[in-house]
């Protein structure tokens, strides 16, 4: 098994892990709390993405940018209903500068 789909089943059975045990732990991701992530989540979705909330530029602002560019070729996006196009557009939409390499 390759190393990249041995990572998307070990990060899919974490999120179903944390899931399962009631989510009574806060969940981060490139330090964006669940609820950042949910704020941005109507700004990545398709078919009618919506313009970015304060809350979620706000939360991406101090996000770990290089972290999340990492997900941008991963099928774990998509598998959210995350439209991996829109959430890279997501920075410049905050008025954020994206990484260079991203």
């Amino acid at each position: 098994m390759a190393a990249s789909r041995v990572m998307l089943v070990l990060a899919v059975a974490a999120v179903a892990a944390v899931v399962l045990a009631g989510g009574s732990e806060a969940i981060t991701l490139c330090k964006m709390s669940d609820e950042q992530l949910t704020a941005c989540k109507p700004a990545v979705t398709k078919p009618d993405p919506a313009e970015p909330t304060t809350d979620c530029c706000a939360g991406l602002s101090a996000a770990d940018l290089s972290c999340l560019c990492s997900y941008k070729n991963s099928a774990i996006l998509p598998a959210l209903g995350i439209d991996p196009e829109l959430a890279m557009g997501l920075p410049a939409k905050c008025g954020l500068t994206p990484p260079a390499d991203c």
